[in-house]
């Protein structure tokens, strides 16, 4: 039995998220139906990071099994040729069997793009979120400032998040200013659900200055069950990376 690790990339735009889903195609689901295809039988497939409905990924990691002896490096050849234009696996390579995309130490590194001028860019709007009135990035960082580091993210989660602990380690938090677009830039040992997108729509506020930086500080040392500001649009999200020690 072989265990392959794919690295897979994907606009996620017509998706209902990576998940398997009752109401809608995913990107689980297109994939699995792929590598089923080449391998003429079933199989699980397993994803590192259950993206949202619209949230795109340039890292995504995905495991499957076979007893197949074909050369790793192929797999993503012979895959991609049966996947749509959207999800293209970037890498295929063989792993330890004990290898979980999930259930291991990693970092993960999100983006989240804004773009930050007064009118509407049509090639923009499945890939960033629109914010017309020009943002104080100087306040951005420093409320992001706060965020780094071993914290409860209590009030950075959705209220649907059930998980035994809410407390996440941020490696980094950058704001990165290149012509119209602000990216947010983060990277953690792992995420809650609609962290990253809670996260951005907190610093949003604070660079439209409705919102101090002190205050995210305060949501940071003492956290509640309610979020700590809006969660922001799903299409302005990238998983960018997963590193594996």
């Amino acid at each position: 039995m072989h265990r392959i690790k794919l690295t897979v990339a994907y606009d996620g735009t017509n998706y209902c998220g990576w998940q398997v889903q009752p109401n809608g195609v995913s990107v689980q689901s297109i994939l699995q139906k792929a590598i089923e295809n080449l391998l003429g039988e079933k199989t699980d497939v397993t994803g590192a990071s259950r993206t949202d409905s619209g949230v795109h990924a340039l890292g995504q990691v995905v495991v499957f099994d076979t007893d197949k002896n074909i050369p790793d490096w192929k797999y993503a050849l012979a895959i991609n040729q049966r996947l749509p234009k959207d999800i293209v696996v970037q890498k295929s390579e063989e792993v330890p069997l004990d290898f979980h995309p999930r259930y291991t130490d990693v970092e993960k590194t999100y983006e989240y793009r804004i773009l930050n001028r007064r009118t509407q860019l049509p090639k923009e709007r499945l890939y960033s979120y629109f914010v017309p009135k020009k943002l104080n990035v100087a306040k951005m960082r420093e409320a992001g400032d706060y965020l780094v580091g071993e914290h409860d993210f209590k009030s950075f989660c959705s209220q649907k998040t059930k998980v035994l602990s809410t407390v996440r380690t941020i490696y980094s938090l950058e704001l990165i200013e290149e012509g119209d677009i602000v990216t947010l830039r983060v990277s953690g040992n792992g995420f809650l659900y609609n962290m990253v997108r809670i996260i951005a729509g907190v610093l949003i506020k604070v660079g439209l200055e409705q919102k101090e930086p002190e205050e995210v500080k305060e949501a940071v040392e003492y956290p509640i069950g309610s979020a700590a500001g809006p969660t922001a649009p799903a299409h302005g999200l990238t998983l960018v990376e997963i590193k594996y020690p």
